[in-house]
C-alpha cells in the first residue's frame, strides 16, 4: 500500500509552522527558562515542537501538550486551536485518528465561537481530513466542502496550493486518480515556484501514489525518489520511511523484488522510532515479500506472521487481508494446501465484509457544489466583462481600433462555429456507430430468441411425440429381451436429445430472463454453474429489489456476465468465483471476480479473440466504464459501472 503524506495547513498565523522546521533549535531551547504563561510561550512551546514532530514526534507532543495547557489556562482561543493542529498531526502520523477527530471537532467548535472564519476554514479542512483517515467520505466530502467555500473567499495562492495538496489524497483514496493528478500537479508546480521544500515533498508523494495506480511507474517512482531527497535535506524522519516504503510499492508492482530489502528494512526502522503501528506491519509484509521471492520461505513466513500481529492490534482491516494473502501465498509456496487456503479464507472474509460496506456514498456532492459555485462566479465575472466592453465600443465606435477589434471578434467566432460544427459531426459518427451497435446486438439477440423459440416450441414438441408414440408401440410389440434392451437404450437416448435441447434453448435465450428479470436470471444462471460442479459462483445483489431494467439492457449485461464467468472457467483455473450487482443513485455496477492464476492486464489491449470483442462492444453500447484489475497468482478482478440505466 502506497502511504500518503499529508502535511497540514491549519495554523492559526499567516506562516505555517511547517515552514519553521529550519529554526534553530537549541535557540529556542535556551528561552525555555524565561517562558511565562502568556501567548509568547504558547507560541515558543509551538515552535520548539515543530522542530521535534519530524523524528522525535514523542518530545513534540510533550511541548504542543504545553502549548494547549497554557492556552487553555490564560483564554488564549488562537493558541488552543493551534495546539490541536499541531498535535493532531502528530496523532494521525501514528494512527489514531478517533482522537484526531474529537480534537479537530473542538478546534471547529471554538472557531466557530470566536467567529474566526481564517481558523474556521482551516480547521474544518482538518476535520475532514480525520473523517477522510477514518474512511468516512460522506462526512469528509462535507467538511472540505465548507472548509472551500470560506478559503475560496481569501486571495491566497499558497493556501490554495495547499488545499489542492489534501485533497489531491482525497481523490486518491475514492479511486479518481485523473481528479487527484491534476489537483497535485497544480500543488507542485506552486511549491516548485516558491521552493517550499516541506509542502513540495508531501505533494511529489502523493502525485506519484495516483501516478503508480495508473501503472505509470516511471514517473511514480521520479516522484517518489524526489520526495526521498528532500526528506532527508530537511530531515523529516516520518516522509523518508514513507517514501521508502512507496519505492518499494513501486518496484514490488513492477516485479523488481531484488531492489525491496534495504527499502523496507530501512523504512521498518524509521517507523519503529515514530511508533506507526499500521506502517510497521506494511514493512513487514514488503519484507516478507521480498523473502518469498527469493525463495526463504521460513524468513519470509516469520516477517508475515509479524505484520498481521501488528495489523490486528491496529483493526486495519485493508493491510490486515494484505498480510493473509501473502503468508497464504508463503505456505502454498512450501506445498501446506491446508493452512494456505486458510489464511487465503481469512483474507476473503475481511474482503467481503470490507467490500458490502457503503464508503463512497454521496462523493459527488463535494465536486458538484463546488462546480456549480465557480460557474455563478464566472457568470459574474463574463457579465462584467461584456458590459465593459459594451462601453469600449461606444467609445471608440467609428475608429480605426473598433473595426480592429470587430475583425478579431468575427474571426473568433469563425472559428467557434468551426469547432462546433466538428464536434456535432464527431457526436453524430458516435450516434451512428452505437446506433449500429445496437442493431447487431439486437438482430443477434431477435436470433437467438427465434432459435431458442423454434427448438423448444419446434424440435421439442417433435421429439416428445416421438417419445409418446414410441412408448404407445411398446405396448403393442413382441420383442426378444435383446430388442427390448434395445428400446429402452433407444428411449434413453431420446430422453437426453429432449434434455439437451431444452439446455441449449435456455443458453439462447433463458426464460427467466424473459419473465422475472436481470435479477433472477443472474441467480439461476450461477445456480447451474454451480450445480454443474466445475466452478463454485458465489451470487450477490444489492439494491435490485423491484428494479425494473429493460429488457434490451438486460439481455446485454446478461450476455457480459455470462461470457466473463465462461472465460474464467476456460482460462483461470479457478475454484471460486463472485459475481455481485448492484444498483445505487441510478448508478448499475457489475463486478465478477475469481481466485485463478491471473494474467497482465495489458494483454487485454491486444487480444483480437471474439468472447472479449463481445464483452467490450456491449459495455461500449451501454456507455459503460470497464476496470480490469489482475495478477499473476492472484486472481482478476472486472468492474463494469453504467450510469442512468
Amino acid at each position: 500500500m502506497k502511504k500518503g503524506i499529508l502535511v497540514f495547513i491549519l495554523m492559526a498565523c499567516a506562516v505555517s509552522p511547517r515552514l519553521q522546521v529550519l529554526m534553530n533549535k537549541d535557540s529556542l531551547l535556551k528561552l525555555l527558562p524565561f517562558a511565562k504563561d502568556d501567548s509568547a510561550s504558547v507560541e515558543l512551546y509551538i515552535n520548539i515542537g515543530q522542530q521535534y514532530d519530524g523524528d522525535e514526534p514523542s518530545v513534540a507532543k510533550y511541548f504542543y501538550k504545553k502549548a494547549g495547557d497554557v492556552s487553555k489556562k490564560i483564554g488564549y482561543y488562537q493558541g488552543i486551536i493551534r495546539f490541536i493542529n499541531n498535535y493532531t498531526y502528530i496523532l494521525n502520523m501514528e494512527g489514531k485518528n478517533d482522537s484526531s477527530l474529537v480534537l479537530n471537532l473542538e478546534a471547529v467548535k471554538i472557531s466557530r465561537q470566536i467567529n474566526d472564519s481564517l481558523n474556521l476554514g482551516k480547521t474544518l479542512f482538518n476535520t475532514g481530513t480525520s473523517y477522510r483517515e477514518l474512511s468516512q467520505y460522506e462526512d469528509a466530502s462535507k467538511y472540505y466542502e465548507e472548509g472551500r467555500r470560506i478559503i475560496e473567499r481569501i486571495d491566497d495562492p499558497g493556501l490554495s496550493a495547499k488545499l489542492n495538496d489534501i485533497l489531491q489524497l482525497f481523490y486518491y483514496e475514492l479511486e479518481q486518480y485523473d481528479k487527484a493528478i491534476q489537483l497535485g500537479e497544480k500543488a507542485v508546480k506552486y511549491f516548485r515556484k516558491v521552493d517550499d521544500k516541506i509542502w513540495l515533498g508531501g505533494a511529489l508523494n502523493n502525485l506519484g501514489m495516483s501516478y503508480s495506480k495508473k501503472q505509470d511507474y516511471k514517473k511514480s517512482l521520479a516522484f517518489f525518489v524526489e520526495a526521498l531527497a528532500i526528506s532527508r535535506k530537511i530531515n523529516n524522519v516520518e516522509m523518508e520511511a514513507s517514501e521508502l516504503l512507496n519505492i518499494g510499492d513501486v518496484y514490488t508492482d513492477m516485479g523488481e523484488y531484488d531492489k525491496l530489502e534495504p527499502l523496507f528494512s530501512k523504512a521498518l526502522l524509521l517507523f519503529t522510532k515514530l511508533d506507526s503501528k499500521k506502517s510497521i506491519g506494511i514493512s513487514l509484509r514488503g519484507l516478507a515479500i521480498y523473502y518469498l521471492s527469493a525463495m526463504q520461505y521460513e524468513k519470509a513466513k516469520s516477517y508475515a506472521v509479524q505484520s498481521v500481529s501488528v495489523l490486528q492490534t491496529e483493526n486495519n482491516r485493508l493491510q490486515l487481508r494484505k498480510s493473509y494473502e501473502t503468508l497464504s501465498s508463503i505456505h502454498y509456496a512450501l506445498h501446506d494446501m491446508k493452512t494456505a487456503e486458510a489464511y487465503l479464507l481469512k483474507s476473503d472474509f475481511i474482503g467481503d465484509s470490507i467490500l458490502n460496506e457503503t464508503v463512497k456514498k454521496n462523493t459527488l456532492i463535494l465536486e458538484k457544489k463546488y462546480e456549480s459555485q465557480k460557474k455563478d462566479k464566472q457568470i459574474i465575472v463574463q457579465n462584467a466583462q461584456l458590459q465593459q466592453r459594451k462601453i469600449l465600443n461606444y467609445i471608440l465606435m467609428g475608429s480605426a481600433t473598433a473595426l480592429l477589434i470587430i475583425s478579431l471578434l468575427t474571426y473568433r467566432t469563425y472559428q467557434q462555429k468551426q469547432i462546433l460544427q466538428q464536434q456535432r459531426i464527431t457526436e453524430l459518427e458516435t450516434e451512428k456507430k452505437l446506433t449500429a451497435t445496437e442493431a447487431v446486438l439486437k438482430g443477434e439477440e431477435q436470433e437467438r430468441t427465434r432459435l431458442a423459440k423454434d427448438l423448444h416450441d419446434g424440435l421439442g414438441g417433435m421429439l416428445s411425440g416421438i417419445k409418446y408414440s414410441m412408448n404407445s408401440m411398446k405396448g403393442n410389440l413382441i420383442m426378444t429381451p435383446d430388442n427390448a434392451q434395445s428400446f429402452e437404450r433407444s428411449m434413453d437416448m431420446l430422453d437426453s436429445s429432449i434434455k439437451e435441447m431444452r439446455r441449449v434453448a435456455h443458453n439462447m435465450m433463458p426464460e427467466a430472463l424473459v419473465k422475472f428479470g436481470l435479477d433472477t436470471a443472474l441467480k439461476d444462471f450461477c445456480n447451474d454453474i454451480n450445480q454443474s460442479g466445475v466452478l463454485k459462483v458465489d451470487y450477490q445483489s444489492l439494491g435490485m429489489e423491484e428494479q425494473v431494467i429493460d429488457q434490451t439492457t438486460s439481455i446485454t449485461i446478461y450476455r457480459i456476465v455470462q461470457e466473463l464467468i465462461h472465460n474464467t472457467m476456460k482460462h483461470a483455473a479457478a475454484t471460486t468465483a463472485i459475481v455481485q450487482l448492484s444498483k445505487t443513485d441510478g448508478q448499475l455496477s457489475i463486478t465478477v471476480e475469481d481466485d485463478g492464476k491471473g494474467f497482465d492486464p495489458l494483454i487485454l489491449q491486444k487480444v483480437k479473440g471474439i468472447g472479449w470483442t463481445n464483452i467490450k462492444s456491449r459495455i461500449d453500447f451501454l456507455k459503460g466504464i470497464l476496470d480490469v484489475q489482475s495478477e499473476a497468482g492472484k486472481g482478476t478482478s472486472v468492474h463494469i459501472e453504467f450510469n442512468s440505466i
